[in-house]
């Protein structure tokens, strides 16, 4: 089956696309894709729904890995409210 896993920075992303075995799962393709998030993923998606490692894929996937919020998006509501 084909999947695509994808990281991405404000200013860049990488992407690749792998061929795995049928029943792979989503810890299976974030190892093979060998993206070195180490630290910095917190969180992963497929098609921008939270997952665990121990999810299932389909073929056709795209495994997100998703970095933490730099800043709580109910705060910075407030303070644009706020603002004048």
């Amino acid at each position: 089956m084909r999947v695509e896993v994808v990281m991405a920075w404000p200013e860049r992303f990488v992407s690749r696309v792998l061929e795995l075995a049928e029943g792979a799962c989503v810890a299976d393709a974030v190892a093979a894709a060998a993206l070195d998030a180490g630290a910095e993923s917190r969180a992963l998606a497929v098609h921008g729904i939270l997952v665990r490692p121990e999810q299932a894929l389909r073929d056709g996937d795209r495994v997100e890995l998703l970095r933490p919020l730099l800043a709580d998006p109910k705060e910075a509501r407030r303070r644009r409210a706020r603002a004048p």
